[in-house]
């Protein structure tokens, strides 16, 4: 007979309490929220995988043990693993789940063969018994878990372990057989950017089978103070207003920073987060704002792009020296490398005159092919972002494709390729023609003449420059810029020991990069709305959208 997981929990499991009293297990809102994450992948037959970012003290630890210990306590042959950071936390797990078989009533108590400081053995001395165990682990050890099955394993404060951690938690992933009876279970505060987030940014992009939770402190209703006399300042009622809070939400707050956290904001933001970027936030000398950063992901998180893709286009061989883009269309993608946030502007007035919107491209190139290829393109008037580019892996004559119907499409943007690692994208740019390549001064040593050349150098005078430029306007709008993934780097951009503005360890900067050069560069681009004559030949073209790639290349398409 198949039990209620949460009504076995709620009706025969017992927990002791912060005030230190046994009670009954009732879940708190962020604990049914895990349960409902768990639920809804055990309907659909699924592996359960969950990921847990969270804040302190939520209860979910107690959570997790409480359905290993139902899942391990009433169904023969379970093997259950829990893997603490720190011996201290593997005895208060252990404890916990004793707690629970010692309040359990008789009536449904298992026999017990073994219960010591690591195990407790579900099995009567003949052996006939459940079988079942639950084994409590510390984290650091030689090879846990490595010679072991679990059908159920828990893995508690990931992001504090000490070691080779995503050796150690690697070996204990393939102990778990890929069955939908199977359960595991990762939770952690955050500790900065290391493998637990990398782990939690890939559940967040769906690229593992873990499920991402996460539950913000205002989600506990007992974290509340009684605010009488309380006055709000312009930051505390930004936040009430963001987060919807209470005025005693708001007084619990500034109390826990205050008493608990010496006063520093910083560390309740990433003990208490109020999102997933505040929990990650880095522990350098952060080069941007963060606060201002984090409130404007929350303002464009849920915000829609216009459009994700890429664009396909026809490319005729001129010459070996020259090529021609044409009949370019776009396809839509909900896994394509271009986000179009807002489209370009256009407009007509009575007089059939064209007025256009400038845009300016920043390009910043995969050197080593670990980092990404990036672009960022700004309106050149607002100096907003309005579409980037971020791919991985993209051979550099595909690249510059890409670039050239990008900025036709934006109006014939000012395209600025950083050009330190390859000028192989410059290049192709150059033979496809492209109107408008950004270029600077370079003394010829043999001519003794300074020449124009295409492309933008970063350099031990640019780079500084082009940094502060970025965050002067980050810091007078930070509205500026649109898209999470950028947002988020400017988060891990950070000035390392040597005063270098640079990605934290295991973070990336191109968008960064890419950002700063539209930024810079923007001088040679117009500032006003460009007049254009309509009856001129050459126009911005209009962006047609293709269902298929097969019928977009078909003759049949265009004739």
């Amino acid at each position: 007979m198949t039990i209620n997981t949460l009504r076995y929990i709620e009706s025969l499991l017992k927990i002791k309490t912060k005030n230190g009293q046994i009670a009954k297990f009732i879940l708190n809102k962020p604990q049914l929220k895990l349960y409902e994450a768990l639920k809804k992948q055990y309907k659909q037959k699924r592996p359960l995988r969950v990921i847990i970012l969270k804040a302190r003290q939520m209860g979910f630890s107690t959570l997790a043990e409480a359905i290993i210990f139902k899942q391990t306590a009433t169904n023969p042959n379970i093997s259950s693993g829990i893997v603490a950071h720190i011996e201290d936390a593997t005895n208060n797990l252990f404890n916990m789940s004793n707690l629970f078989y010692q309040e359990l009533p008789e009536k449904v108590k298992p026999k017990v063969s073994q219960s010591n400081a690591r195990e407790i053995v579900f099995d009567d001395k003949k052996g006939v018994g459940l079988r079942s165990r639950i084994k409590c682990m510390t984290a650091g050890g030689k090879s846990i878990g490595r010679s072991e099955t679990f059908q159920n394993l828990h893995i508690s404060e990931y992001a504090f372990w000490p070691g080779d951690k995503k050796s150690t938690l690697a070996g204990l992933l393939q102990a778990v057989p890929d069955t939908p009876d199977s359960m595991i279970i990762i939770e952690s505060t955050a500790n900065g950017y290391e493998d637990f987030k990398k782990r939690w940014d890939d559940a967040v992009s769906g690229k593992s089978d873990f499920i991402p939770v996460f539950c913000a402190w205002y989600e506990l209703d007992e974290y509340r103070r009684n605010a009488t006399g309380i006055i709000l300042s312009d930051k505390e009622i930004e936040l009430q207003k963001m987060y919807n809070l209470s005025i005693e939400q708001i007084a619990w707050r500034r109390w826990k920073i205050a008493n608990d956290c010496g006063g520093d904001e910083q560390i309740f933001m990433q003990e208490f987060p109020s999102c997933p970027e505040e929990a990650f936030i880095t522990s350098g000398n952060s080069v941007f704002d963060k606060q201002s950063i984090i409130r404007q992901i929350e303002r464009v998180r849920n915000v829609k792009p216009f459009k994700k893709g890429y664009f396909l286009y026809k490319k005729n061989v001129i010459d070996h020296q020259n090529f021609r883009i044409t009949d370019i269309v776009w396809k839509d993608d909900p896994d394509g490398y271009i986000t179009i946030h807002t489209p370009p502007e256009k407009t007509e007035n009575k007089n059939k005159t064209l007025f256009i919107t400038p845009y300016v491209i920043g390009v910043d190139i995969s050197g080593s092919g670990i980092d990404y290829n990036a672009a960022k393109v700004v309106n050149n008037i607002t100096k907003k972002t309005v579409c980037t580019l971020h791919i991985l892996s993209i051979n550099e004559d595909l690249l510059a494709d890409q670039l050239y119907c990008l900025g036709r499409y934006y109006n014939d943007a000012l395209i600025a390729v950083e050009t330190n690692y390859s000028i192989l994208t410059n290049r192709e740019l150059e033979k496809l023609n492209y109107p408008k390549l950004y270029q600077r001064e370079r003394y010829d040593t043999i001519t003794s003449n300074y020449v124009n050349v295409t492309g933008f150098e970063t350099n031990s005078k640019t780079r500084p420059l082009m940094i502060g430029e970025l965050v002067k306007l980050m810091r007078l709008d930070p509205q500026s810029e649109c898209d999470t993934d950028t947002l988020t780097e400017f988060l891990s951009f950070v000035k390392n020991s040597f005063g270098r503005a640079e990605a934290e360890n295991g973070s990336h900067d191109d968008l960064v990069i890419a950002r700063a050069i539209a930024n810079i560069v923007s001088g040679q681009q117009e500032q006003s709305l460009i007049k254009i004559d309509v009856d001129e030949p050459v126009l911005p073209f209009a962006l047609q959208t293709v269902e298929s790639e097969d019928d977009y290349y078909s003759d049949s398409y265009f004739y």
